[in-house]
């Protein structure tokens, strides 16, 4: 028998639609699911906002303050799509209430700020998902199992890479993503958390990492209202970018592997340029986000001018099997966030937790702290 669960959206920007498109799928995709979604409520400060949120998808409910979600009893789960500095007041505040949370990554501004969102969670005995959306490709599924059954023998190093120009014009605005106190650590939160929760899922801990970083826009124009995405700004009052636009990291694991992980947000002529390249004793695998469905898979016993095939996943890698029917038809990045949306609630029905979890959020804060602290010092630091 299917149960309602009641959700609600806090902050509705564009995160905002993506968390809410994908609960209204949900049933078209994973029937099985025990609990169907009733969207119940949409808060965003904006004045005007939730309500046109609330009309075009069907919240029973728009408010200007998340604090009346916290206190309405037919809210049973929350997802968190708000500006970074929000993230540990809301979260730890929506656990106390006794909702489920979806929150998106990096969960806060610093890996103290996962940890009280994790420890509230933990308390209130609630389920917490997190939006490292990446890991739910097929392909990076496939990539999983096959290194961790050895297809690959003994990982020796890894690249992992997040490009993006979504913050290489120079008009774009000077909004709370290139602010410290809100927005945090810049490309640090933004990409290379997704890059560090990657590197974790695939090749386990990592011990140590020296890291630098850079700014190469150092100001930008106030913009004149509200923002949502990246937006654009001319003529207004210039401030200072106060957060990193590029990070390269050296990583070391406690395999024994080496790693590196690159990201930036100024990268001319790369949109969305995300993937890796592993390597191993007895073969390697590849990915890039842009060709999702498809993995480069070297292996065998040639070593030498050993090839690389491509694997075009299909059903029975992740959970391709509830989008296609067969191998090589097409997913997109909305597919990845119901798959995350069905984790969710999964963990919600089941008391059990599915996919990235507040814990994962954890040690992806704390590697993105040590990476702040190498860039500064200058030298190898271990994740605390």
């Amino acid at each position: 028998m299917v149960s309602t669960l009641g959700v609600a959206v806090v902050g509705f920007g564009w995160m905002g639609r993506v968390h809410t498109q994908s609960y209204a799928r949900l049933p078209h995709h994973f029937p099985q699911l025990p609990v169907r979604p009733e969207l119940v409520a949409v808060a965003d400060e904006v004045p005007g906002r939730a309500e046109e949120a609330a009309g075009r998808y069907g919240f029973a409910r728009a408010v200007l303050d998340w604090r009346e979600i916290a206190a309405d009893p037919r809210v049973q789960a929350v997802s968190i799509t708000a500006p970074n500095f929000l993230h540990r007041e809301i979260g730890t505040a929506m656990a106390e209430a006794g909702k489920h949370i979806w929150i998106e990554k990096p969960v806060g501004l610093t890996a103290g700020d996962a940890r009280a969102v994790a420890g509230a969670v933990a308390k209130a005995g609630v389920q917490g998902t997190v939006g490292f959306n990446y890991r739910n490709a097929p392909a990076v599924a496939a990539a999983r199992e096959l290194i961790a059954s050895g297809g690959i023998g003994a990982v020796t190093h890894a690249r992992i890479r997040l490009f993006s120009d979504y913050a290489a014009h120079p008009e774009s605005a000077l909004t709370w993503r290139y602010e410290r106190e809100r927005g945090g650590s810049g490309v640090l939160g933004d990409l290379a958390s997704h890059g560090v929760d990657l590197a974790g899922h695939l090749l386990g801990d990592i011990t140590e990492l020296t890291a630098d970083t850079a700014v190469f826009l150092r100001e930008r124009a106030r913009p004149s209202g509200a923002t949502a995405g990246h937006t654009r700004a001319t003529g207004g009052e210039l401030g200072p970018v106060e957060n990193e636009d590029y990070v390269s990291c050296l990583l070391r694991f406690a395999s024994g592997a080496r790693g590196v992980l690159e990201a930036c947000r100024v990268s001319v002529g790369e949109q969305n340029n995300y993937g890796f390249e592993i390597h191993g004793t007895k073969g390697a695998v590849a990915w890039d986000f842009r060709r999702m469905g498809e993995l480069g898979v070297s292996r065998g016993t040639a070593y030498q001018d050993q090839p690389v095939s491509t694997l075009h996943v299909g059903p029975g890698h992740g959970e391709y099997a509830a989008f296609q029917p067969g191998s090589a038809s097409a997913m997109g990045y909305d597919d990845l966030k119901v798959i995350e949306a069905y984790h969710f609630l999964r963990s919600v029905a089941e008391s059990t937790p599915y996919g990235a979890t507040l814990e994962d959020a954890v040690r992806s804060a704390a590697a993105l702290d040590a990476m702040a602290r190498s860039a500064e010092s200058g030298t190898w630091v271990s994740p605390a």
